[in-house]
């Protein structure tokens, strides 16, 4: 039974609010347990804080005011308050701010009651406006849940006159709901897909990690193809036959739909979800019910793992070694990472789902630290894809042409069989680079520097690091001579108009995040491809996540080079995982399929790796480089950013900084910089970095919070300690 304080006690309260600590409160009439939430006063507001032990002591009891209500919620458990401390200490995060990472969910404080909502009747409108079919479609992507008049109009761009409208023709009908209802319950005694041999033995070694109630790792590695959910899905159905709850984290909410009704047709009902795409009532009722257990399986994004779970038994990353699952805003933490912590502290598995791991995940399994089960086959009748590579040398392409002719006949030999073709570009837009044929001058940001990338089904220059944009000017900024600006490189729009000029008759679909709107238009975008409704798909890496497009057999890489230029330590491991992922999209039906990556360099390690499909090889290499170079995952490094708009003060303060490196020199650690960021400026602030290397054993995070914490940065200065960063720029 939790700790209880009696009214009048000293309760330590830690706020949402950015004050480091907890601070001291009366505990209200009452009184109040270890984990509950309360609204305590705060200057002049009322904030929302979390009972974290007994009160510090040593004030004026006269001046401590009362804890003002006990919310009604589930309190806060114990392994949810120590899952959040020991991630502080271990990212080195303000407590405060992991707080607001579990409580984020709007009104946590109203009780139970009843709200307005709105349901579909079956009956059509009368009069089909462009806004009634709007809301029609709307009512599709909350999948005949009740929904609030505020929420529909949202989702579907309308004005409340045109959802009453529909109310008073009969299209909609309004009832009274409690706000907050149990899920669905999922039925894990439900049959589910006949497996494999080598899926069967990896189901059931994953089924029995989970009735064991203990903690473990497993690293389930298949080939694109192989079956991974339909294995994972079973250990889900474990977890749930002990009464457990489970998580499944995806990396790109694009997938959702998709997985949503894979799960729908094993349990017989769909789970919860928890995204960005989720209405704050639906964010408020998981909240509440994963708390209750009212929810036994969760499917979200990376910020699920701080949903407060009665019992969490499973956890499934797929995808594993997925770039998305790297907070690199606020909090700077790795979702993967930070599952297993969890994981070890409440008694749960992990699985981590993929077919190119993580370098340290491989690394890990390797040394037997992970469980690991392989599936090394296709399901069912598809072969893994051919793979080749064009040597561009060889290739005599025209000026501002990037198909050769080796892949176009391929295309056209696809085309005319009704099967699809993907010509892959990891490059959103038109053209990365704008520049003037007068003078030289290249378009940038005006409050970044970085290039501006023309994306011209927009017709406007976009900054991707800030999301700025502007018009394509007729002159040059620079010498003011019209007429000369000129697009340099291929982006995913520039491919679809050779390829619209190359293959007339064929039907095109651009996959591209920043081509849609809404997750919605995503969605039905790519149905309307694993319907046929395309012959040849342009895409970027949204295509190589999990998408399933029977009628693909081939997939054609325009630049295979162009994750390999630059001094990224992960630029070959990323580079392998990306083309491995993407070929994989081909053949996954009866057809056979064949990858082809234009290349001009054929000879190039990881390009041999990738066609030869030696992967064990590659990834032996690579653990071995690493650890020659005392590099993660044999080392350790954490990353150091400064930013203020000032690029003196930031470069002064980081300079003082690096020159009092003793905490660092003591455990063996080397301070690296300060150095400008890749890209120097953001949003108007200048960026440095420091980078800090430090043996695997050392204590990295006592030194750093040692080291920081002797010097008080200056107004407007922002320091973010980023520990394993994944990115440098």
């Amino acid at each position: 039974m939790s700790e209880r304080f009696d009214e009048g006690d000293l309760v330590g309260v830690l706020t949402t609010e950015p004050l480091g600590r907890p601070l001291d409160y009366k505990a209200p009439e009452g009184g109040c347990g270890l984990g509950d939430l309360v609204e305590v006063p705060l200057g002049p507001r009322r904030v929302l804080g979390c009972v974290w032990g007994a009160g510090a002591g040593g004030f004026d009891p006269a001046r401590i005011r009362p804890v003002s209500r006990v919310l009604e919620a589930t309190p806060l458990r114990d392994e949810m308050r120590t899952f959040l401390t020991r991630m502080a200490d271990y990212t080195l995060t303000p407590l405060p701010l992991m707080l607001r990472l579990a409580t984020r969910a709007p009104d946590l404080g109203a009780g139970p009651a009843l709200r307005r909502v709105l349901r579909a009747t079956g009956r059509e409108p009368a009069r089909e406006t462009d806004a009634r079919l709007r809301v029609m479609d709307a009512l599709d992507v909350f999948g005949g849940a009740a929904v609030t008049s505020t929420e529909l109009a949202a989702e579907a761009g309308v004005s409340s006159a045109v959802i009453k409208g529909l109310v008073k023709a009969g299209v909609l009908a309004e009832e009274d709901a409690p706000r907050d209802q149990p899920y669905p319950r999922l039925d894990p005694s439900r049959a589910g897909k006949d497996l494999s041999g080598d899926q069967a033995a990896a189901s059931e070694a994953l089924r029995a990690a989970v009735a064991s109630g203990r903690y473990g790792t497993t690293l389930l590695k298949g080939v694109t193809g192989s079956g991974k959910t339909e294995v994972y899905l079973e250990a889900v159905a474990e977890a749930l036959r002990h009464d457990r709850q489970a998580l499944v984290l995806l990396p790109e909410i694009a997938l959702t739909a998709g997985f949503l009704e894979r799960v729908e047709a094993r349990f017989g009902a769909r789970p919860a979800e928890w995204h960005s795409g989720v209405t704050s009532t639906e964010r408020r009722r998981l909240w509440r019910m994963i708390s209750d257990g009212g929810a036994q399986l969760v499917v979200g994004a990376r910020s699920a793992l701080f949903l407060p779970f009665r019992d969490l038994g499973l956890i499934v990353v797929d995808e594993e070694h997925d770039t998305s699952y790297k907070q690199e805003e606020g909090v700077y933490y790795n979702a993967r990472d930070m599952a297993v912590m969890r994981a070890s502290i409440c008694g749960a598995q992990v699985v981590l789902a993929s077919a190119t791991p993580a370098l340290e995940t491989w690394v890990n399994a390797d040394t037997g630290k992970y469980a690991r089960l392989d599936l090394t086959s296709r399901f069912g009748v598809s072969d893994l894809p051919e793979m080749r590579a064009i040597d561009m040398r060889a290739e005599k392409l025209p000026p501002n042409r990037w198909i050769s002719e080796t892949l176009a006949t391929q295309v056209e030999a696809r085309v005319a069989a009704r099967e699809q073709a993907l010509l892959f570009l990891n490059r959103r837009g038109y053209a990365p680079v704008t520049i003037c044929r007068a003078c030289g001058h290249q378009i940038g940001c005006d409050d970044c520097d970085a290039r501006m990338v023309e994306h011209r089904f927009l017709k406007r220059l976009v900054c991707h690091q800030c999301g700025a944009s502007k018009p394509v000017p007729e002159a040059c900024p620079a010498c003011s001579v019209e007429g000369k600006m000129a697009a340099v490189g291929p982006g995913v729009e520039r491919m679809a108009e050779e390829v619209a000029e190359r293959f007339p008759g064929a039907r095109v679909a651009v996959l591209s995040s920043d081509l849609f709107g809404s997750a919605r238009a995503l969605k039905e975008a790519i149905q309307t491809i694993s319907d046929g409704g395309a012959d040849i798909i342009i895409g970027t890496q949204i295509v190589a996540k999990g998408h399933n497009f029977p009628l693909l057999t081939l997939v054609g890489v325009i630049d295979a080079d162009l994750g390999l230029q630059g001094s990224d330590l992960r630029a070959a491991e990323r580079t392998f995982q990306l083309m491995r992922q993407v070929a994989g999209r081909a053949g996954r039906a009866e057809r056979a399929g064949v990858a082809l990556l234009q290349t001009h360099q054929p000879e190039h390690p990881v390009i041999r790796a990738i066609l030869t499909g030696h992967e064990e090889d590659f990834w032996r290499a690579e653990a071995t480089e690493r650890r020659m170079a005392g590099t993660p995952p044999y080392g350790r490094m954490a990353g150091i950013i400064l930013s203020h708009p000032d690029v003196a003060r930031v470069f002064d303060f980081a300079g003082e900084l690096a020159r009092r490196d003793g905490p660092l020199r003591a455990i063996g650690a080397q301070v690296w910089g300060p150095a400008p960021a890749p890209i120097a400026r953001v949003r108007g602030r200048h960026r440095v970095r420091l980078l800090i290397k430090a043996e695997r054993s050392a204590p990295l995070q006592a030194a750093l919070a040692e080291w920081v914490a002797q010097l008080k940065p200056p107004p407007n200065m922002r320091v973010a300690i980023d520990i394993d960063p994944q990115s440098f720029l």
